[in-house]
């Protein structure tokens, strides 16, 4: 019997690009690969909120709710919290390590600082991003 092995460190990871630019030569909608369609699928899940996608209700988290509440560390915490359950019950290729939240009085929002591995690679990914309430 022969036996087959895979790298699976060798595995590629592919994305549409959901502004869906044109690539100059293909004249088709580009495609992000890698870390880079990883971290678009994260951002995409966190800003997802419930009954948004059709026939997946329960994808997303419920951040957009959380930031009509005033701000302060209990909100921020459970910002945290929906973010940690959100990406790891929905993003299989990443490993949460850390999510916070710090609330943001003045500007009534909150500076999110997230840091998660993607399965089979060893440098951590940081993103930061902003969230606030646009109405």
């Amino acid at each position: 019997m022969e036996t087959v092995t895979l790298d699976i460190t060798t595995r590629t990871f592919r994305d549409l690009d959901l502004n869906f630019t044109i690539h100059p030569v293909r004249k088709d909608v580009d495609v992000h690969m890698d870390s880079y369609a990883v971290i678009n699928s994260v951002k995409n899940l966190v800003l997802t909120n419930f009954y948004e996608r059709p026939f997946r209700p329960n994808i997303g988290s419920n951040i957009r709710n959380l930031l009509f509440e005033n701000t302060s560390p209990l909100v921020a915490n459970q910002i945290e919290r929906a973010i940690q359950e959100t990406v790891t019950n929905y993003e299989p290729r990443v490993n949460v390590k850390t999510v916070s939240a710090i609330p943001s009085s003045d500007e009534n929002g909150y500076n999110v600082k997230m840091e998660f591995y993607i399965v089979n690679m060893t440098t951590p990914i940081t993103i930061d991003f902003y969230l606030q309430r646009i109405r």
